[in-house]
């Protein structure tokens, strides 16, 4: 593959990448990193980094050797690349920035790949999502139901002592599994602005700047979304996280491999949470059942919110010209 000149069809394909890979970073990978980075508060920054840095290159290493230079691991095979890009094509993600700095968690799929995809295959990813958070919810509802009283409760009354190596080890490894995941999954949205197939240096690129905002991440401990993760019921003892990690990893992977339309695993972590939470309600009555509710809901409106507003965005820009059009015929009237 050449080298990408500096066109104006360039340049904005890049920053869009830019753009798009910073806040897919400030807003997702808080939903898989989340537990893992509230568990590890007394461990240096640059160990947390460092691990995290290290199964992003070699998944994505491994997957460019693989795919033939595909990042995005065949997600993108039903949405054509642009010839030509244009200024419009960068507004999702900088949306899909300001929703992050008010801790809503949006659907990154729908704001930014939804703005290449054509309508039945936004139809699509909108129903395996919604698929994917029902998904969620049942089983962990199912999972945590009947390990509740068995696991849960004494992992709430053991949350002040120390926790074996063991379940330390456990929780890093379920990390890197997750992680992984979450990287397979959503390598579409993180990669949709640049052509289905990159060289050696373009790779090499991609993963230095996404290690260096993963960098960021690790520093900042996270961010506004994860308010979302502090408020679930005991989430930052290192063995609960660890079952909540496995849990949302095996439903990715199934999802993964269930087609190659791209999904919101914005979604599915929710629908883990949910489940998770009513579970532990209904079976330790740890808080109000108002409380516990009100924090299911408050997710589910604002992911409600995020996805009205990407639909909207894309609407938008998808028939902007029309819009024009429309007004312009309104004002000579």
């Amino acid at each position: 593959m050449t080298s990408l000149s500096l066109t104006p069809s360039n340049i904005f394909m890049i920053l869009g990448f830019l753009l798009s890979l910073y806040t897919c970073v400030s807003n997702d990978v808080i939903q898989t990193l989340g537990t893992f980075l509230s568990c590890t508060r007394s461990r240096p920054v640059w160990q947390i980094w460092l691990f995290t840095s290290t199964v992003l290159v070699v998944t994505f290493v491994v997957g460019w050797i693989v795919n033939d230079g595909d990042m995005a691991f065949g997600l993108l095979d039903r949405i054509p690349h642009p010839e030509t890009f244009y200024w419009w094509h960068i507004l999702p993600p900088l949306i899909l920035l300001y929703l992050t700095k008010k801790g809503i968690p949006v659907a990154t799929s729908f704001l930014i790949i939804s703005i290449f995809s054509s309508n039945t295959i936004i139809g699509m990813m909108v129903a395996k999502s919604f698929t994917g958070y029902v998904a969620a919810l049942v089983v962990s509802l199912v999972l945590y139901f009947f390990i509740a009283r068995r696991v849960e409760k004494i992992f709430l009354y053991m949350k002040n002592k120390p926790v074996s190596k063991a379940w330390v080890v456990a929780k890093w490894c379920s990390t890197a599994i997750l992680w992984t995941a979450w990287l397979l999954q959503d390598g579409s949205k993180i990669f949709v602005y640049l052509p289905r197939k990159l060289d050696f240096w373009q790779m090499i690129a991609c993963l230095i700047i996404f290690s260096g905002l993963l960098f960021i991440i690790c520093y900042r401990r996270g961010g506004e979304i994860q308010n979302i993760i502090k408020l679930k019921t005991n989430t930052q003892d290192i063995r609960s996280a660890t079952i909540i990690d496995i849990v949302y990893a095996c439903i990715l992977i199934y999802f993964l491999k269930l087609n190659n339309i791209p999904m919101s695993t914005t979604w599915v972590f929710l629908g883990v949470l949910a489940g998770r939470e009513i579970a532990l309600y209904n079976r330790l009555r740890f808080i109000s059942e108002k409380k516990v509710y009100k924090y299911i809901l408050k997710d589910f409106t604002k992911a409600i919110v995020g996805l009205v507003v990407s639909i909207l965005v894309v609407l938008i820009i998808n028939y902007f010209d029309k819009i024009c059009t429309l007004v312009q015929s309104y004002l000579n009237l």
